[in-house]
């Protein structure tokens, strides 16, 4: 399916707002901030939904917009350029996405404590992965990041080392958390809480894979002998 028409569907005002948190990443961080009822209510329209609440749907849509973005790494190689994309794509999404996926995970584990398929230890988990990442970003932000920036080639050989051990550590709890959803799988008969953690979760993961890549493959070689 073509991507733009996937995005036109996904943000249909005429949709249900349940199916459009299930399917759009993120969105439900902005359906819980304006109260607007994603899990029970879910079968209604987004644009009912909105009104319901007295609340503009343009203003909604354009906070929903932003998320509709592509999984596709780019194809920047200079490194000052991809540094700022990676810090706008990835460093500033994952700081966004965790919180909320932390959050679902917890209710998920809370609600569902008694099915067999509940992903128990997964906000958990996701908590620890949040605090070594966030450590993780802002040391290439305060230190590699403008080392490379500023043609500190002979001193960053270092910090290079360090990050890669730190990606190798993130990508062996990516597989944790895909054998804890059944690779972000929900079970047969999930609420919307749990179809849209799940969707969350495997943006995250391919997020995090690509922007691991960036940096291993495409960045980080051009700095080392």
């Amino acid at each position: 399916m073509d991507a733009s028409f996937t995005e036109t569907l996904t943000l249909n005002p005429a949709r249900p707002i349940g199916q459009i948190a299930v399917e759009l990443p993120g969105s439900t961080a902005v359906f819980r901030r304006l109260k607007l009822d994603f899990c029970c209510g879910g079968q209604v329209s987004l644009e009912a939904a909105v009104a319901e609440k007295g609340l503009n749907l343009q203003d909604v849509l354009a906070e929903l917009m932003p998320l509709q973005r592509s999984s596709a790494p780019t194809a920047i190689t200079e490194p000052a350029a991809l540094i700022d994309h990676i810090l706008a794509r990835y460093h500033e999404v994952h700081r966004a996405q965790l919180p909320e996926l932390i959050r679902m995970a917890r209710r998920v584990e809370a609600v569902h404590r008694d099915n067999p398929n509940v992903p128990a230890g997964l906000a958990d988990l996701l908590e620890t992965m949040e605090g070594e990442l966030l450590m993780h970003m802002q040391k290439e932000e305060d230190i590699l990041f403008p080392l490379i920036k500023s043609g500190g080639i002979s001193s960053v050989a270092g910090p290079i080392r360090v990050m890669r051990a730190e990606h190798t550590e993130a990508g062996a709890e990516l597989e944790k958390i895909a054998e804890l959803t059944h690779d972000a799988t929900p079970p047969a008969g999930a609420c919307n809480t749990w179809r849209a953690l799940y969707a969350g979760i495997a943006q995250f993961s391919e997020d995090l894979m690509n922007h691991i890549h960036l940096e291993n493959n495409v960045l980080f070689p051009q700095f080392e002998a």
